[in-house]
């Protein structure tokens, strides 16, 4: 047995994997430190207005009494009336022409009837080669 050893070997290798790790972590906090800075107090900002204080209230008050500009659905009151450029005869008329036009923005199954495809197949043929595939007639036994 040796006795001569130190218990704790340390190398220079473990000496820079240390100082690597120190560095690091120092590293990491000057940057957590940096972010964590306030912003400073410059103490109550004062406005100069031009209007009187009188004028402002008023403005106010004016506004108070209109409706909301902003309102949607529920809140935006009772919709005005919107008078018809048509009579109920010429609504309908239009609706039952746009409604037999089919649909001008479709793109698929909703487009209507598709054109009829003429195969030059034979349909026995293809039919015959449909049954052979389903029962793995036409795969060879090895």
């Amino acid at each position: 047995m040796v006795f001569n050893r130190p218990l704790h070997p340390s190398s220079s290798k473990d000496i820079a994997m240390k100082t690597t790790k120190l560095l690091i972590a120092a590293a990491a906090l000057s940057a957590f430190a940096m972010g964590a800075s306030a912003e400073n107090y410059q103490g109550v900002l004062q406005f100069q207005s031009s209007a009187s204080r009188t004028a402002v209230q008023a403005a106010g008050v004016a506004a108070a009494h209109v409706a909301d500009p902003y309102a949607d659905g529920a809140t935006a009151g009772v919709p005005a009336v919107v008078a018809g450029l048509s009579d109920r005869a010429q609504a309908r008329a239009g609706a039952i022409a746009a409604a037999r036009a089919g649909n001008i923005y479709a793109d698929g199954a909703g487009a209507g009837p598709n054109e009829r495809f003429a195969s030059t197949l034979d349909r026995a043929a293809v039919r015959a080669q449909a049954v052979a595939t389903a029962h793995g007639i036409d795969r060879l036994a090895l």
